[in-house]
Formats: C-alpha cells, sequence, structure tokens
C-alpha cells in the first residue's frame, strides 16, 4: 500500500529531512543587516534585528521554516483552490469559496492600505520566498515538509508557488468566516420557521440576553454629540438595539425557509473548515484588572481566544525587538507578519471575539438572468472562475451576485456532476483516475450554476462586512507598535472585520476596552430573519462611526470583563447584534474575582486558575430537579449515578464521575425533550440551550416537554426521568456499570487533528500527524471552554487556542501556552510539546527582555545578508 510505505519504508528520514536548521548562520536574500533568532526550549522564537523590514523577512522565513505547509495549505484554502491539491473531492468546497471571492476582496484591500504596509507585507513575502528557494524552490519536495511527500499521490503535478502579499492579506478572511457571528442562527430561524414552529416559539429557542443577571462589557454610556461617554447617563427609552423583525407572507415565509434549508444543508456537508455551526464555540475570554487590585500595583491582563482545534495549533509564539519602535511578543499567524495578540514595552491588549451581526441574507427575486431590487428588474452580476482540479481538466463556474452579495444558494452537493471521491481507498491504497470527460453540460445562460438552482424563483445573497476591502491589516500593525490608550484607540479605528472585543492595559497603569469593527446599521429588520432584497428599506445605510462605538477607560471597578457577552446595554442606539452569547462565563470569571478580591490582592496565578476553571453554570439550576425525580427503587445504577450529582461542586475535572453523569444527561434531556427539531438545527447544548431551558424548568407542563413522538402527554419530570435512564444506559455500555469509576475526561476527549490529512481515514496517515486523544476538562461554555455538540457526542469541537497573562508590573514575569506546540513539522520536539501543558492547565515563562531571552535560548540561529 502506497501510503503505508510512505508511513513506515520512508521512515524516519522521510521525516526527519524537513526539520528546520535551528542553529548556525544561514545566508538570506534581501537583508541589508544580520538578524539573531534565539529559540527557547519550547522553539519560541525571539528576532533580534537593526530594521523592520529586516526583522519582518526574518518573521517570513522563521515562519517558513516551521509552519509553511500550514501556510501553502490555508493560501489554497483562502483562494477556493483546495482541489488543485486534493482532487474533484474539494470541488464543491472551492465553488463555494469562489463564490465567496476573498481574493478578489484581498486584490482591492492591496491598493487601499498605505505604502509603508505594503513594504511590510512585502518584506514578509520576501522572506517566505528566501526559504523557499532554500528548500527546493517551486518542487514538491519533502525537505519542505513531510505533507509535501505525500502529495506525490493527490496532485503530482503541483507546484509550490512563490508567496504574495496577497496571501498573507487573503489569511485574515478565513479568519473573519470563522468567526463570522450569526449567520447560522439566521439560517436556522428560517428552517424552523419553513417546519410550520411559530414565531414565538423560535424566538424561545432564541431567549433575549438576560442583561439583569449578566451586564454587559460596558454598563451605562450613551452616544453624546456624535461619540460615546462612558461616563454618560444612557436614554430611558430602548434604543435601535433591540431592531425590527421582518415580517413575509405565507408564501414567501415558505419560500425562504425552503432556500435556508437547502443552503444549510448543502452547507452541512462540507468540510469543517467552511460549515455553520450557529455560532458555537466563536468566542474568547479576556479580562483585565487595575494595579489597585494586584499584589504588584500595576494591571494584569489575561486573554484566552477560543476557535477549532487543530494540528498544529492556530497560533505561533514569536518574539520581534529591533532597535526601531517594533519590539513586541505574542502569538502570530503564520502566514501574516506582526503579532496578534500580545504586548509591547508599553501596552498589552487581548482580543475576544465581539460578535456583531455583519452578515445579513437577503432573499432575492429570481428571473433567470435578473433580480428584482425593488423598481426594475436589473441582470445579476457574473463573473467566470475556473477551478483547477489534480488529476483532471479544470472547471469553469459562473458566480452570480445581486446588489447585496453573491447568491450562495447557487452551489449544491452535485455541483457539477463529478463524483465525489478520496484520491485513495481507506486501505490506503490508490483508486485509479478516471479518463477526464470534461465539464458538465450546464445551461449556457451561467455555466457552472446547477440548472436547479437556475429555476426556483428565489435565492439567497450573502451581504457581510468581509466582503468589503478594509484595513485591518493596518490596524495589526498600528497595535503593535502603540505606546498609550490614545494610540491604541487610533489602531483599533482599522481593525474592520473579523471584530474584536479590545481589551487594554499598559505600564502606566491603565486599563480600558474597545468595541472596534465596521458594524452596519439596517434600514428596517434586525438581521435575525432573511430580508426581502427586493425592498430597499432593508438596505444597509451606513456603518456605526467609530467614536460611537462603545469604549471604557478606567472603570471605577478597576475590572474589565469581556467573554463575549453583550457589549452594551438594550438603550444603545445603534444594532450592534441579537445573537450574543448569554454571559455564562463573563458572569464566573466576575464572581471569581469577587471571591479572590475577598480574601486579598490578586496575582498572575491567580489568573492562570481562572483561565482553567471548570465550574457548569448551568448545573446549580438543573441539578436540584434532578435529584427530585423519583426513580424506581431497584435501579440501582440509575440511582447511583444520581447520587454522584449530590455533593458535586459542579466543577468539570477530567476525573469527574458526575460531570460524566451530568453531561450525558444534559445530552439525552435535549435529544429527548426537543427531537421534534430537524437534524440539520438539533440542540448543540451551548449557553443558548441553558437560556432555553432555565424558564422550562418552572413550567413542568409546558408543550417543549411533550414528546411529539409518542402518544402520551409528557411533562418535565418524564424526559428528565428518560434523559437520566438513557444517560445511564450510555456510560453504562461505554465505560462500565460501576458509576463511581466512571470520568468525565474518558468521554470527553481531544483530538488534535492535521487540517489537510487528518481526517482522511487513512490510519497509518492520521497516525503521522495527528495527536493522540487526550482527556480534557472544562466544557461547555465554561471558562475552561472546551466545548463539545450535545447533538453529536462529547468530542471537543471547540478550544482556549492559547492562553496568555501579562503582568504589567514585569514584563518577564509574563506567562503562556500554545495548544499544541510551535512548530508544523510531525514527530519535531516542538510539535506538540505544549499538549500536555495545556491539558493540564499549566504554562511557560513569556521571555521579554533580552538577558531573560538569551538566558532561556536553546538554539541561537544568525541569519545573514547573502552577498
Amino acid at each position: 500500500m502506497a501510503l503505508v510505505l510512505v508511513a513506515s519504508a520512508a521512515g524516519v528520514w522521510t521525516v526527519r529531512r524537513s526539520f528546520p536548521t535551528y542553529e548556525g548562520t544561514i545566508e538570506v536574500r534581501g537583508l541589508t543587516a544580520p538578524v539573531t533568532v534565539y529559540r527557547d526550549s519550547y522553539g519560541v522564537p525571539q528576532l533580534y534585528g537593526k530594521q523592520v523590514e529586516d526583522l519582518l523577512k526574518a518573521q517570513g522565513y522563521v515562519h517558513a521554516q516551521d509552519r509553511f505547509w500550514d501556510m501553502d495549505f490555508r493560501r489554497h484554502v483562502s483562494s477556493g483552490r483546495l482541489a488543485e491539491l486534493f482532487g474533484p473531492s474539494m470541488l464543491e468546497t472551492d465553488a463555494y469559496l469562489r463564490t465567496l471571492g476573498w481574493r478578489r476582496v484581498v486584490a482591492q484591500e492591496w491598493q487601499l492600505v498605505s505604502p509603508q504596509t505594503k513594504s511590510y507585507l512585502q518584506a514578509y513575502a520576501d522572506g517566505v520566498n528566501a526559504w523557499i528557494g532554500d528548500n527546493g524552490g517551486a518542487d514538491r519536495t519533502a525537505a519542505k515538509s513531510l505533507e509535501y511527500a505525500l502529495l506525490r499521490f493527490t496532485a503530482p503535478e503541483y507546484k509550490v508557488e512563490p508567496w504574495t502579499p496577497l496571501d498573507s492579506l487573503a489569511w485574515l478572511k478565513v479568519m473573519a468566516w470563522e468567526l463570522r457571528g450569526n449567520m447560522g442562527a439566521e439560517m436556522t430561524r428560517s428552517i424552523l420557521l419553513a417546519e410550520g414552529l411559530s414565531r414565538q416559539q423560535i424566538n424561545e429557542l432564541y431567549p433575549p440576553y438576560p442583561f439583569t443577571r449578566n451586564p454587559p462589557i460596558v454598563e451605562g454610556g450613551a452616544v453624546v454629540d456624535g461619540a460615546f461617554d462612558a461616563a454618560a447617563t444612557p436614554p430611558d427609552s430602548a434604543g435601535t438595539n433591540a431592531g425590527n423583525p421582518v415580517l413575509f407572507d405565507e408564501q414567501t415565509r415558505r419560500h425562504v425557509g425552503e432556500v435556508a434549508r437547502q443552503l444549510g444543508r448543502k452547507m452541512h456537508a462540507l468540510p469543517d473548515l467552511i460549515d455553520i455551526n450557529d455560532g458555537i464555540g466563536i468566542g474568547s475570554n479576556s479580562w483585565v484588572v487595575s494595579g489597585s487590585l494586584t499584589e504588584s500595583g500595576k494591571p494584569l491582563l489575561a486573554s484566552d481566544p477560543h476557535l477549532s482545534p487543530s494540528m498544529p495549533g492556530v497560533w505561533y509564539q514569536i518574539g520581534l525587538h529591533c532597535s526601531c519602535s517594533y519590539n513586541v511578543v505574542g502569538v502570530s499567524l503564520a502566514g501574516v507578519p506582526g503579532v496578534i495578540i500580545g504586548h509591547n514595552d508599553r501596552i498589552a491588549w487581548g482580543l475576544s471575539n465581539l460578535g456583531p451581526d455583519v452578515m445579513d441574507f437577503y432573499l432575492e427575486k429570481i428571473d433567470g438572468d435578473r433580480y428584482h431590487d425593488g423598481a426594475s428588474w436589473r441582470l445579476l452580476e457574473t463573473r467566470r472562475e475556473t477551478l483547477k482540479i489534480a488529476g483532471e481538466d479544470p472547471v469553469t463556474i459562473t458566480v452570480r451576485a445581486t446588489k447585496h452579495g453573491p447568491l450562495l444558494s447557487d452551489r449544491s452537493s452535485d455541483l457539477f456532476g463529478i463524483a465525489a471521491r478520496p484520491p485513495v481507498d481507506p486501505s490506503g491504497s490508490p483508486i485509479p483516475q478516471r479518463p477526464s470527460t470534461g465539464p458538465p453540460s450546464i445551461d449556457p445562460v451561467a455555466p457552472g450554476v446547477p440548472p436547479e438552482a437556475q429555476s426556483v424563483p428565489y435565492g439567497l445573497a450573502l451581504r457581510w462586512t468581509a466582503l468589503d476591502p478594509g484595513r485591518t491589516i493596518e490596524a495589526l500593525f498600528a497595535l503593535n507598535t502603540a505606546d498609550n490608550w490614545t494610540q491604541f484607540r487610533e489602531a483599533a479605528a482599522l481593525f474592520d472585520v473579523p471584530a474584536q472585543s479590545m481589551t487594554y492595559a499598559d505600564v502606566d497603569g491603565n486599563i480600558g476596552y474597545q468595541a472596534p469593527g465596521r458594524i452596519p446599521i439596517r434600514g428596517k429588520g434586525d438581521g435575525r430573519w432573511p430580508a426581502p432584497g427586493w425592498d430597499p428599506a432593508y438596505d444597509w445605510t451606513g456603518f456605526i462611526p467609530f467614536a460611537e462605538l462603545p469604549y471604557v477607560l478606567n472603570p471605577p471597578s478597576g475590572i474589565i470583563v469581556s467573554a463575549n457577552q453583550a457589549v452594551v446595554g438594550p438603550r444603545y442606539p445603534h444594532p450592534i447584534a441579537v445573537d450574543w452569547t448569554y454571559g455564562n462565563r463573563s458572569h464566573r470569571i466576575s464572581a471569581m474575582l469577587s471571591e479572590r478580591l475577598a480574601k486579598g490582592k490578586l496575582d498572575a496565578e491567580d489568573m492562570r486558575q481562572m483561565q482553567f476553571d471548570n465550574y457548569h453554570g448551568f448545573a446549580p439550576a438543573l441539578v436540584p430537579k434532578i435529584l427530585d425525580v423519583q426513580l424506581d427503587a431497584d435501579d440501582t445504577t440509575l440511582r447511583k449515578a444520581r447520587d454522584l450529582l449530590r455533593d458535586w461542586d459542579f466543577q468539570q475535572s477530567a476525573d469527574s464521575a458526575a460531570a460524566a453523569f451530568y453531561n450525558a444527561t444534559w445530552r439525552h434531556l435535549l435529544l429527548n425533550g426537543f427531537e421534534e427539531l430537524p437534524e440539520s438545527v438539533a440542540p448543540r447544548g451551548d449557553d443558548r440551550w441553558w437560556e432555553v431551558v432555565r424558564p422550562l424548568l418552572d413550567e413542568p407542563t409546558s408543550w417543549w416537554w411533550d414528546r411529539k413522538t409518542t402518544p402520551e402527554t409528557e411533562s418535565m419530570t418524564d424526559v428528565l426521568r428518560s434523559a437520566m435512564t438513557d444517560a445511564a444506559a450510555e456510560l453504562t455500555e461505554r465505560l462500565g456499570d460501576e458509576p463511581s469509576r466512571w470520568r468525565w475526561g474518558d468521554l470527553h476527549t481531544l483530538t488534535l487533528a492535521n487540517d489537510a490529512f487528518g481526517l482522511s481515514g487513512i490510519g497509518p496517515v492520521e497516525w503521522l500527524f495527528n495527536h493522540e486523544p487526550v482527556a480534557a476538562a472544562g466544557g461547555i461554555d465554561t471558562v475552561n471552554a472546551t466545548g463539545w455538540p450535545a447533538s453529536e457526542g462529547y468530542e471537543v469541537n471547540y478550544v482556549p487556542s492559547m492562553r496568555m497573562i501579562v503582568d504589567m508590573a514585569d514584563l518577564n514575569r509574563s506567562r503562556w501556552v500554545n495548544l499544541s506546540g510551535n512548530s508544523g513539522h510531525a514527530f519535531h520536539r516542538n510539535y506538540d510539546d505544549q499538549v500536555e501543558l495545556w491539558r493540564t492547565g499549566r504554562n511557560t515563562p513569556m521571555y521579554w527582555n533580552r538577558p531573560s531571552v538569551e538566558g532561556a535560548a536553546m538554539d541561537v540561529l544568525t541569519l545573514h545578508p547573502r552577498p
């Protein structure tokens, strides 16, 4: 078997030949002066140069040393060119990505950014290309990384292309997609409407934000004379933040639901990298406390962004230092110059997803190649996209768009009639390539658009701020060099998309928060439902001016907590979002801070312990109801399982038996209690579902408790009993018949999988790249947010992708940990050397000044100018 031979016969030599040089001297074309690279035992490089362009060239070179396959794969994602690497199985994915058109947008952004930003991006690209030239050039060779050795089976003709500034800009679009917000919720509402649920029932499944229980990030404040004033008193009446609902007639309602259902089904069939997920797991924690509350007398800032897990993890730890103004340490994205989250010698910043509603679907009336704009029929905007396919002839598609954006509903699972098939079968044997028959026969009006999409009277167009050119890359460079609050806000003003809540601390003792982003103002509608594209009253009328976006500097409490809760209260005049997460993590973080402050002042160890807190915020409400249920006296196993909850502290450690039974009961409660919902929108168990079930605990005979698949009329007690019974049966089958020996970590496992090859279904290949499953503590919407989809099982599907704590009193005392490791080379010592630290809540020093960097250095590499 060919791939097995690659994995075993080629063996260690094939793997190790791509390991980069960490010691000695390398001559790099384009440098004007030497750059020294110190790496600690975790492979974290600290770069020292004399000017910014040299520093960024060296960053490009070092990123490529450790992560070039990751970078190359991602640029194929962002460009919709995966079929070039993996064949026709990725054709539908490419079609979606080309329809979104990220690459076209970043070409416009390149024209928008400043000359200095262009020089920085080009310097970085030059560094990447110097590494490519030193490692086989365009040839697909295992000298670059092991993944390229496997490409001989999927894309034998593939050639590595030079890196360009647009490749860096495009990756920011991929991050914007992962952090996109309520697109899934908007589609789900439409699907539920088509299934016959009333708007009231749907609203009960999407409860309003609990402002009284979980306060927003910025409490109070108002827009005064065109600027937000955190000290101002909000108006008595509610602002437009609540929005106005979209109302369709019955026939149109059915159409919008059916189109949304079809699009949702198609998107769920695509790989996770572009799947819709209803916003689940899009989040982060970031909080900052004033020096008046800390042992050191200076602020402490904590940050842990929550993202999908991967191997290697998304972040690359790095330090960039020069005798110029660039002096920063933090996490970067391999493929993008600079630092995304971190600190310089004056300020520190953390990011958490702000969660604004920046995506709207418009239901468009379609007639052939025309759409109706409310006044007349207009021609659809069209463009041709040619998709290259490894081993087959290219295919051309037509992307259609209205004034609102691309018609995503044009894409379908049988896009071209080409059967999706892997390049190898599950045993690892290559499948013979059938001769290409050329592009399929498609209506010439719009080649590449399925005939069924051309014949329906409606389509869904996507309006999204990320499809407009922006200047987020300039915000990153400005953040890296900001000296104070004013410069921090100037940088935030450039942060278009993805909009991120930004926490701030500085060495002078200030703490702050800023909400940035390009956030739309709607004429009508509130973003919860697709809007009628033929009614211009629902069009976006502009964007919230940056001066009016919420911020706060040095609040009286001395504490700012940003954990994806509502940013501002309901009396704020602009509609930022409807689908916030519900503030349970922020509530827990605030409670822990209060508890610890009651015992004394805070230090970095307090922050570390808080980041690894596994407390389940909904269990105190649900567990008493579970304990009240009468059980059969002879059901010994179930009674023993239920008794685990009597003294449970609601902490979900990996070895907790109570957490295992509680979470299994919660899962089966959702599956049984809401089984009438379509499979595509089945409950996933996040904190929205906490808020759905919370009021039902006081309504034991609610319509929702009745299982529609049985002739009886069930109550809450019946559903809780069946959920416990099913949970105990499942755990007995999986973990044994002694409840006290059940372990949450035996159910709740994390597998770090390589994005490209880690889910191939081919055992030897997965063994090469993936980290074996590990038992995980935490859970859904805990501070240690290791989420899992209740509709599918218990395996972790989003994580704290890194954890960082910055001590402004002494930056050398700052700490951090990455999800996996800094290297992207399988079997390298730094490939997965931080997994166990991350899993157990530990961290490592975040070295800052040069003496500490040199003292911790395990390897020293000098990059010299090439003559």
